[in-house]
């Protein structure tokens, strides 16, 4: 049995990273490290807290003493890190907490896996010489687009959030530490997720939320900026391509090709839910708001964000290429999947 740390598995992401993992591969066992900061809920992982081959350990991943604890402790044979602080609203109003969690955090888990997995720069220990560390980024680190280009591995970084800031100077110190010491690394920048899990402050989720309590959808600006959108499982299945057959040294773009602004996306899922759950069935609405004739009419726009970049878009090429990738879900599949199961939620009372 192979013991593989995983960072912040209690979020979105990881949360749907780790039942896939645990049932693909029979020969792991997962160590989840997670803060439990307002972002993680243990309820994500319900399905696996029997699951023998499955830890959980709250804790920060700025905490060395604890993170070389745990690398002893289970032998850590592999990382895949995915912890880190995400809201870019959060970050513009502190963002000391993301450089402390993204960039020092980063930067203690990579420094002790080096630690215990290799003698000096270049020498690996002999029996880690296939460990490696597998670092989730984002494409916001590179910036915004224009109305034609794609991101791609060779898209030089432009981060205009604390953010994605915070998330590039953690790249870079993963970068270091291959070019410097010879560890085995690996980056992945994905687009825009999606999907069952997420937290209710995201857009998505937000927005249904929003509609099934009558309240006003808040769009930032003039609703037109594009994202690439991909569905969290696809994400999982790129990274698990990565981690296992990806090139060492290498970054990998990983997108859905799921161009949309978000008028386009809430438009979209107010037309669900009219077909789905219409008003006339939805007992949460007020008196007030029980005369509108679709969740449509619920649309604010309010005033935008400071730095909101405006447009992503992730050229997969060299993944699907060279690995073999492909999403199985298409923008019009993943959303249907996606606002069945908040229903599914926020229908139950669950908050």
């Amino acid at each position: 049995m192979t013991n593989i740390l995983i960072t912040g598995g209690v979020g979105f992401i990881g949360s749907n990273f780790i039942p896939y993992f645990l049932e693909k591969y029979e020969n792991y066992n997962i160590i989840n490290l997670d803060l439990l900061t307002y972002a993680g809920n243990l309820e994500n992982l319900k399905e696996c807290e029997d699951n023998p081959r499955y830890k959980f350990i709250k804790g920060d991943i700025c905490n060395r003493e604890l993170v070389e604890f745990i690398f002893s402790e289970y032998d850590i044979r592999g990382v895949i890190h995915f912890a880190a602080e995400s809201h870019v609203d959060n970050s513009i109003k502190n963002p000391g907490v993301f450089i402390q969690t993204n960039v020092n955090g980063t930067f203690t888990l990579i420094d002790v896996a080096y630690k215990y997995w290799m003698d000096k720069p270049n020498t690996y220990k002999d029996s880690y010489k296939n460990c490696r560390f597998h670092h989730i980024s984002t494409d916001e680190v590179y910036g915004t687009l224009n109305e034609t280009d794609f991101f791609t591995e060779k898209t030089p970084y432009a981060p205009n959030s604390p953010y994605s800031a915070s998330k590039a100077s953690s790249d870079m110190i993963v970068r270091s530490y291959q070019e410097t010491y010879g560890l085995n690394t690996v980056i992945t920048n994905c687009s825009n997720n999606y999907g069952p899990k997420q937290h209710d402050e995201k857009l998505i989720p937000t927005i249904i939320r929003k509609a099934l309590n009558g309240e006003s959808i808040p769009i930032y600006g003039d609703g037109k900026n594009i994202r690439d959108w991909l569905y969290v499982l696809d994400h999982c299945k790129g990274i698990d391509l990565v981690y296992h057959t990806g090139k060492e040294a290498n970054v990998y773009n990983i997108g859905g090709r799921n161009e949309r602004t978000n008028l386009e996306i809430v438009h979209t899922i107010c037309r669900i839910l009219d077909e789905q759950y219409p008003i006339p069935k939805n007992s949460q609405f007020s008196i007030l708001n029980s005369q509108l004739k679709s969740y449509k009419e619920l649309i604010t726009f309010v005033e935008d964000r400071a730095g909101h970049d405006r447009r992503y878009a992730i050229d997969a090429t060299k993944l699907e290429n060279e690995l073999g990738w492909r999403a199985n879900e298409n923008f019009k599949s993943g959303i249907v999947k996606t606002i069945e199961w908040y229903l599914g939620k926020y229908l139950s009372g669950i908050k």
